[in-house]
C-alpha cells in the first residue's frame, strides 16, 4: 500500500498535475518531525544531564567526582595552571612589597612635613625676636639721643640739712612785723626733696588745751591723723604747728600766760621760727586774743587781722571751720540755676559802734573827690541801698537792724543777725548778697567778713564785697574776682547798675566757681587744714607729695594656653594696624614736677579751670614732648613739617602720629563670675597692637576656679581682688596701670580691632576727654520735672559710656578721692551709674562734651548671658542717678554734641613719592 500510495503520489505529482500538493504535505511532515526533536533534546536532555551530574557528585570517593569542585593543588597538577598559579604568587608577593614601601614612604613624608612647619615657626619666631629687638634697640637709642639732647649730669640728691636744736646765728629783723620768709624763716629746715615734714604739737600736754573749743579741736585732730605730711619725729620737721583757737571765753587764759606757754614750746627755739599758729574760729564773734601776745617769726592763720598784725605774703587768712565734725549735705544745698533768684541782692545786719568821724562830719562828693575822703562810709551805704529798695525797680532785701539781738562783732563791723539756718534760707533767695566790710580800714578782715562769705558760697549766692582793702581768705592764692566782686565803698551808688548789666552766663560763671572754692578750701577741716598746708608748701616751693595708689593685690592664675584668633575682630584685611607683639610693654614717663617752681606754675596750679586739678603733685595733660622741644608746657610741642623729618610718610593707619612718639595704652576689664564670657573677650585681645597690658578687676569674692587656663595673649595680664563687689573698682587707679591711657571695657563688649585702634588714635588728640563707642543722653521730663536718662538713637549725645572708652588715668584719682563720697556711694546703693558718674566728672571739669567715634551704637556681644542692664529697673535707677547727681553738682554738667569722629583716611594710601598723608577728622 505504501508503495501504491508512494506510485500514485509520484504519478499524481507528475502526471494528474498534483505535484505541489505532495511537495508541500512532505514539507510540513518534516518541519514537525524536526521541530519535535528539538524540543525533545532542549528539554530532557538537560534534565538528565543535571541528574546524572548530581549523582556523580554525590559519591562518597572523592576521587571519582569528576564535575564538583577541586582544591587549587588539584588544579595546579594541570600543566598549563601551574604556570599561571607560580605568576600569581609572585605578582601577590611584588604588591605586599611594593605596600609596605608606600607605607614607609607616607611615613617620612609626614616627618618632613613636620621638621618643615617646625622650621617655618622657627623663621617666624626669629623674625618676630628681631623686629623685638630692632625695636629695643630703636627705643635705646631714642632714649640715649634724649638724655644726650637735655645735656644735662645726672646729680644726686643733696645732702639732707639738718640745723641744730639752738638756731643762735639766725639773723633778727628790726621788727616782728617785718617777718617775711626770707628773713624769719628758716630754708635750711626745708631742704627741697624733705617731702615737707610737719610736726603739730599735742595741745593737750600744755595748760591752754583745756580752753579750747572741743569740737574744732576733735576736728583738728582727726585730719592730723590722716595728713600725709604730718611726721611725729620733730627734729627733721620742716614746720611745727600749734592749735591755740577757738577758745572758749570763761576759761580763756590771760594773753601773758598765753605768751608765755607758746615760748616754753620745745622746739620755739626763742623766736618761733618755722612755728605755724592756727587760731581757727566756728562763730562770728570769735575775738583777735593773739593781737596782744608777741608770737616772734612764727606765722599765724586766723579769719581776724588788723593791718599793724598782717604781714602778707607770710600770715595765712583762713575761713571759718563751721562744718567741724561733719560733712556738708549736698542734698540742702540750692541748685545753681536758675541763674536768677527772687532778690537781686540782700542784706542783713546791724552795726553796733561806727567811727566818730562818721558822725561828726557830713562832707559832699566834691569834698571827698578833691581828698581827705571821710573813714566810714557806712551812713552812706545805707542811704543808698534803701533808696533801691524803696525804687522797686528791683526786688531786693536790705535790713540794718536786727529783728533779735544781734552776735557780738567787733567795733565798726556790720553783725550778724538771726540763727544760722535763718540767714541761709534767706541768701538761698539771693543772687548777690552783699558784705559791707568793717568801717574801721585799719581791720582788714574779721571773722564776721569771713562768715558771711562762706554762707554765700555754700548757698550760692555770689559774695559782693563792700571796701577793696580787705583780704579775703587765701587771697595770695585764689583769683576772687572769677567768684566774688569786690567794690570799693565810694562806688555804693553804682553797685546797682553794676549788678543788672552782669550777664547770666557770667553770673553761673561766678556761681559756679564760688561752689567750687566753697568745697575746695572752705566746707570741711580737712579742706581747711589742707590748703594752709598747700600754701606754705608752695610759697617756699616744695613739691606736693604724690598722691597715693590702690595697691593692687594679684590673683594668682596659670596662663598658656594659646588664644585664638576671632575673625571677625582680628582680621582687618591689608590694615596695618600697628606693631603686634613686637613692641615690648612701654609705661607712660612719669611727670616728675620740676623743683624749681615759677610764679607762672604757681599761678596755673591754684587757678585751673573749675575743678581741683591743684590736689596733684603733677600736670597730667603735659605729655613729655620729643627731643626736638626741650621744654614742659601745655601739650603744644611741635614737630617739622614739610621737607624735613615732620609728616608720617606713611599711610594714617600705619603712623601712630600725635605729640607723644612713643605710647600704649591699659585695658582695664571688670569681671564677675563670668569666666567663660571673660576668656573669649581676653582672646579677642589677641594680637592688638599699642597694648601694654590688660587689668582685670575681679569684683567677685569667690576666686577664679583653679583648672582656669587663661589665655596667652602676648602682654601681661594681671588679675586684681577687690575688697568687696562695687563697681566703683573700675575707676581705681591701680598701681599696675603704668599708662595714661587707660581703655575701660566690659567683659561682654565686642570690638574689633581695627575701632580700637582709632578710638586710641582720637583720644590722643583730645586726652582730657571720654573717647569711646556706646553713647547716650539726657533728656528734660517736663511734665515730672526732672531729668532723664536716654538710650535711643540720637543724632546728639551727652555721655559715652565707659563700658567701651578711653580716658586719662587723672580721672581715676578724682573720681576715687576727690568726687564726693555721695555719689560714690549712691553707685554702691544701686550697683549701677558709674559711668554716668565719671562723665559728670570730667564734664565739670573741662566744660566739654565727651566724643563718640564710629557709628556704632551697641558693643555687646552675640551669644553672651544677658548683662542686668537689660533690666527694666535700670533704666529707673539711671534717671534716679542723674537727678541725684545734679542735687550734689548743684547743677547739669553734661553737655550736648552732635560731633562724631569717622574714620576718612584710616585706609588711604598714598604713594611715597607723593605729598604725605595728613590727618583730617
Amino acid at each position: 500500500e505504501l508503495m501504491t500510495g508512494y506510485t500514485m503520489l509520484r504519478n499524481g505529482a507528475v502526471g494528474n498535475g498534483g505535484q505541489p500538493w505532495v511537495l508541500r504535505w512532505s514539507s510540513r511532515i518534516r518541519l514537525t518531525w524536526l521541530s519535535f526533536t528539538l524540543f525533545i533534546i532542549l528539554v530532557f536532555f538537560p534534565l538528565i544531564a543535571h541528574y546524572y551530574l548530581t549523582t556523580i557528585d554525590d559519591a562518597d570517593d572523592a576521587g571519582k567526582r569528576i564535575f564538583g569542585p577541586r582544591t587549587g593543588n588539584e588544579l595546579c597538577e594541570v600543566k598549563h595552571v601551574q604556570d599561571l598559579c607560580r605568576i600569581r604568587e609572585s605578582v601577590s608577593e611584588e604588591l605586599l612589597q611594593l605596600e609596605a614601601k608606600r607605607q614607609e614612604l607616607n611615613s617620612e613624608i609626614a616627618k618632613l612635613n613636620l621638621k618643615i612647619e617646625a622650621c617655618k615657626k622657627s623663621i617666624e619666631n626669629a623674625k618676630q625676636d628681631l623686629l623685638q629687638l630692632k625695636n629695643v634697640i630703636s627705643q635705646t637709642e631714642h632714649s640715649y639721643k634724649e638724655l644726650m639732647a637735655q645735656n644735662q649730669p645726672k646729680l644726686s640728691l643733696p645732702i639732707r640739712l639738718l640745723p641744730d636744736k639752738d638756731d643762735v646765728t639766725f639773723p633778727l629783723p628790726k621788727s616782728n612785723r617785718n617777718c617775711r620768709l626770707h628773713n624769719c624763716f628758716d630754708y635750711s629746715r626745708c631742704p627741697l626733696t624733705s617731702g615737707f615734714p610737719v610736726y603739730v604739737y599735742n595741745s593737750d600736754d600744755y595748760p591752754f588745751g583745756s580752753s579750747l573749743d572741743p569740737l574744732i579741736k576733735q576736728a583738728f585732730e582727726a585730719t592730723v591723723r590722716t595728713n600725709v605730711y604730718v611726721t611725729e619725729n620733730a627734729n627733721i620737721a620742716c614746720v611745727y604747728i600749734i592749735l591755740v583757737g577757738e577758745m572758749q571765753e570763761p576759761v580763756m587764759p590771760k594773753p601773758t600766760e598765753l605768751e608765755q606757754q607758746l615760748h616754753s614750746l620745745p622746739y620755739w627755739r626763742t623766736d618761733g621760727h618755722n612755728h605755724l599758729i592756727i587760731n581757727l574760729s566756728r562763730k562770728s564773734e570769735t575775738q583777735n586774743f593773739i593781737y596782744n601776745i608777741s608770737t616772734g617769726r612764727a606765722m599765724i592763720a586766723q579769719s581776724t587781722f588788723y593791718d599793724v598784725q598782717y604781714r602778707p605774703g607770710f600770715d595765712i587768712v583762713v575761713s571759718p571751720l563751721v562744718h567741724a565734725m561733719s560733712e556738708p549735705n549736698f542734698l540742702e544745698i540750692p541748685p545753681q540755676v536758675p541763674v536768677k533768684r527772687k532778690y537781686l541782692f540782700s542784706f542783713q545786719g546791724e552795726k553796733i559802734e561806727s567811727l566818730k568821724s562818721s558822725l561828726q562830719e557830713v562832707r559832699s562828693f566834691e569834698e571827698e573827690i578833691e581828698g581827705n575822703a571821710p573813714a566810714d562810709y557806712d551812713d552812706r551805704i545805707i542811704t543808698t541801698l534803701k533808696a533801691v529798695q524803696d525804687s522797686k525797680l528791683d526786688f531786693v532785701l536790705v535790713e540794718f537792724t536786727c529783728k533779735n539781738q544781734p552776735k557780738a562783732s567787733l567795733p565798726t563791723e556790720w553783725a550778724l543777725c538771726g540763727e544760722r539756718d535763718d540767714r541761709l534760707e534767706l541768701l538761698k533767695l539771693s543772687t548777690f548778697a552783699l558784705i559791707i566790710t568793717p568801717g574801721d580800714t585799719h581791720l582788714v578782715i574779721s571773722a564776721g567778713c569771713a562768715m558771711r562769705l562762706f554762707e554765700a558760697l555754700e548757698v550760692g549766692a555770689i559774695p559782693v564785697v563792700l571796701g577793696e582793702q580787705v583780704q579775703l581768705p587765701y587771697n595770695d592764692v585764689i583769683r576772687w574776682n572769677e567768684a566774688a566782686l569786690i567794690i570799693p565803698k565810694p562806688r555804693i551808688t553804682e553797685v546797682h547798675f553794676l549788678l543788672r548789666s552782669i550777664s547770666d552766663n557770667d553770673l553761673l560763671a561766678m556761681r559756679r566757681q564760688g561752689r567750687f572754692l566753697w568745697e575746695t578750701y572752705f566746707s570741711t577741716s580737712d579742706n581747711v587744714f589742707s590748703t594752709v598746708l598747700a600754701i606754705i608748701r608752695t610759697r617756699i616751693q616744695i613739691p606736693a607729695a604724690p598722691i597715693r595708689e590702690e595697691t593692687a593685690v594679684e590673683i594668682p592664675h596659670r596662663s598658656g594656653k594659646a588664644a585664638g584668633t576671632d575673625p571677625n575682630m582680628a582680621d582687618n584685611g591689608d590694615l596695618d594696624l600697628g606693631p603686634v607683639e613686637t613692641e615690648p610693654p612701654y609705661a607712660s614717663p612719669k611727670y616728675l614736677r620740676n623743683f624749681t617752681l615759677t610764679a607762672m606754675d604757681i599761678y596755673r596750679n591754684w587757678n585751673s579751670a573749675p575743678g581741683p586739678f591743684h590736689l596733684f603733685p603733677y600736670t597730667p595733660f603735659d605729655p613729655v614732648l620729643p627731643s626736638e622741644a626741650k621744654f614742659l608746657g601745655s601739650g603744644t610741642g611741635f614737630r617739622p613739617i614739610g621737607g624735613g623729618a615732620g609728616g608720617s610718610g606713611k599711610e594714617f593707619q600705619a603712623a601712630l602720629g600725635g605729640n607723644v612718639p612713643r605710647e600704649q595704652f591699659t585695658v582695664v576689664m571688670l569681671t564677675y563670675e563670668r569666666e567663660e564670657v571673660l576668656m573669649n573677650s581676653l582672646e579677642r585681645l589677641n594680637g592688638l597692637p599699642y597694648l601694654n597690658k590688660v587689668v582685670v578687676v575681679w569684683n567677685s569674692p569667690k576666686l577664679p576656679s583653679e583648672d582656669l587656663l587663661w589665655p596667652d595673649i602676648g602682654v601681661p595680664i594681671m588679675v586684681v581682688r577687690t575688697e568687696k563687689n562695687s563697681l566703683n573698682n573700675r575707676f581705681l587707679p591701680w598701681d599696675e596701670i603704668e599708662t595714661e591711657a587707660i581703655l575701660s571695657i566690659d567683659d561682654d563688649a565686642h570690638l574689633r580691632h581695627d575701632e580700637i585702634m582709632f578710638g586710641f588714635r582720637v583720644w590722643r588728640e583730645a586726652r582730657d576727654r571720654i573717647v569711646g563707642f556706646p553713647g547716650r543722653y539726657h533728656a528734660w521730663d517736663i511734665p515730672h520735672q526732672s531729668w532723664l536718662y536716654n538710650s535711643n538713637y540720637s543724632c546728639e549725645l551727652s555721655m559715652v559710656l565707659t563700658g567701651a572708652a578711653f580716658f586719662h588715668k587723672y580721672y581715676a584719682y578724682l573720681y576715687s578721692y576727690v568726687m564726693p563720697q555721695a555719689i560714690r556711694d549712691m553707685v554702691d546703693e544701686y550697683i549701677n551709674c558709674e559711668d554716668i558718674a565719671m562723665n559728670f566728672l570730667v564734664s565739670h571739669l573741662t566744660r566739654k562734651p565727651p566724643i563718640k567715634v564710629t557709628s556704632r551704637w551697641t558693643f555687646r556681644c552675640p551669644g553672651c548671658p544677658q548683662a542686668l542692664s537689660h533690666d527694666d529697673s535700670h533704666f529707673h535707677e539711671r534717671h534716679k542717678c542723674i537727678n541725684f547727681f545734679v542735687k550734689v553738682y548743684g547743677y547739669m554738667p553734661l553737655l550736648y554734641t552732635q560731633f562724631r569722629v569717622d574714620s576718612v583716611l584710616f585706609k588711604t594710601r598714598l604713594p611715597h613719592d607723593k605729598t604725605k598723608c595728613f590727618k583730617f577728622i
